[in-house]
């Protein structure tokens, strides 16, 4: 049976970079590709990073009871997991990755149990999550400072978590998310 393994960090804790190095490190899993209302950023791509839908396309979905998960993180702006993307993964016999906000994750866990481990990236502090959020360059100021409150929001369920991993230093935290993971696996 397939096992599910969720991430949840605030945004710029180097979440999506662990989840990446987890992904060529020759474990059986895959990416859970998780649906979002927002627009592709950079060169994403529907279907690779995200099932890009319209805010009326989600809402569709969340009345025929589509997904397992999903929350509007900002008007408008949902982010959610298929019940379809775990059916698709599990079929073959890979264990299942998630990169999901913190609602999401406890959401995911409360459904599946022990078959799901919930794993928390937090960042060194909150003034060094500012920093990498500026320096990634995607988004305004506005947008920033939205993300740092939620950040401090989001940081707030840390205790609810299986494993939480503070990344402080990018080479450690790869190697402490990839031993955790060897080790559940098993």
């Amino acid at each position: 049976m397939s096992k599910l393994i969720i991430f949840s960090a605030p945004s710029g804790s180097g979440k999506s970079t662990i989840v990446n190095h987890l992904l060529q490190a020759g474990l059986d899993i895959e990416f859970s590709i998780s649906a979002t209302s927002r627009a592709p950023r950079g060169q994403e791509k529907d279907g690779v990073e995200y099932y890009f839908l319209t805010p009326e396309e989600f809402r569709k979905k969340i009345a025929a009871d589509e997904f397992v998960e999903y929350e509007e993180v900002y008007k408008d702006t949902y982010y959610g997991t298929l019940t379809s993307e775990i059916e698709r993964i599990s079929k073959k016999g890979k264990h299942i990755v998630f990169d999901v906000d913190v609602v999401g994750g406890l959401n995911i866990k409360k459904k599946y149990g022990d078959r799901a481990l919930l794993i928390f990236i937090a960042p060194p502090s909150i003034d060094e999550l500012r920093n990498r959020l500026i320096k990634r360059g995607t988004d305004s100021a506005e947008m920033i400072n939205l993300r740092i409150e939620k950040a401090t929001y989001e940081l707030s369920f840390a205790p609810h978590f299986d494993v939480t991993i503070i990344n402080d230093d990018l080479e450690k935290a790869k190697k402490e998310a990839e031993s955790v993971l060897r080790k559940y696996l098993q």
